[in-house]
């Protein structure tokens, strides 16, 4: 698969197999393991290959495997939806994203749409985590982007971020997982490989998650932030595929109606506006 380094494939299954434990899949837990997880017989008798076989899967020196294989590989290493899919681009058995560039033109009307919610923060980002639109209540949010526009950098690389994100561990390993999903659907884009070198050489905390090989989507979540300006928040995150450009997502942050938290968000907005007002001045 071109642009898929020849150990990508297996050091996937080698990260994955290091997190499955024998009583996850009711197997005898017999014998001192050296390292944690499954043995690599274990996953090569579930999957219904030779130990040899697998071997040479983990150790790069066979690069494809059929569908079957992969399925069965699923399957033993407790894989969601978004692993599987993962672990099916590795193969090269699933399609690759139809552009190789990351696209940084957003929908005209998709800005149209943003400007209209202004008690809800609403951004677009790329595979690359690039924000590439954003509406002022979620530059307020934010911050006015001070540190980046690029999440991952304003994740690993922004002093302030383990105060702003109160769940910082959580969002950290959430953002490189969905990294790391980006990175599988095109590998060969030149913005994501920039922006994976910068955050290897700058952060240690990156490069560790990183070497675990989670790969996962962003889904419903709540996130809980401590701003400086109107303190304690937490908002529920949508996230949104942007079909009229593929590996664009659209994130909408709302709070809880009557909340704490909404009664925060709702004097954000009104310091946004304030300061809209002087600078337009």
């Amino acid at each position: 698969m071109p642009g898929v380094t020849r150990s990508e494939l297996g050091a996937y299954l080698k990260a994955r197999r290091a997190q499955v434990s024998p009583e996850q899949l009711r197997l005898p837990s017999t014998g001192h393991r050296r390292v944690p997880g499954l043995r690599r017989e274990e996953v090569a008798a579930l999957t219904g290959v030779s130990v040899d076989y697998y071997v040479r899967l983990e150790q790069g020196r066979e690069r494809t495997p059929s569908a079957q294989v992969v399925e069965a590989l699923a399957s033993a290493l407790l894989l969601d939806d978004d692993g599987r899919l993962h672990l099916f681009r590795l193969a090269g058995l699933s399609p690759r994203a139809r552009q190789s560039a990351v696209s940084d033109r957003v929908d005209p009307a998709l800005l149209t749409l943003m400007a209209a919610w202004p008690d809800n923060p609403a951004v677009v980002y790329n595979r690359a985590y690039d924000v590439l639109a954003s509406n002022p209540i979620a530059d307020a949010l934010f911050h006015d982007w001070a540190h980046s526009r690029n999440f991952m950098h304003v994740v690993f690389t922004d002093p302030a971020a383990r105060t702003f994100y109160r769940d910082w561990p959580e969002v950290a390993r959430n953002s490189v997982a969905g990294f790391r999903l980006g990175h599988g659907t095109a590998p060969d884009d030149p913005r994501i490989q920039q922006v994976l070198r910068e955050l290897l050489d700058e952060s240690p905390e990156f490069a560790r998650l990183w070497a675990g090989h989670d790969a996962r989507g962003k889904a419903l979540a709540h996130k809980r932030f401590d701003h400086r300006d109107v303190g304690p928040l937490t908002l529920t995150m949508q996230t949104f595929d942007v079909r009229s450009s593929p590996g664009q997502e659209l994130v909408v942050y709302h709070a809880e109606p009557a909340s704490a938290s909404s009664e925060a968000l709702t004097l954000l907005g009104t310091l946004a506006a304030t300061a809209r007002q002087r600078g337009g001045r």
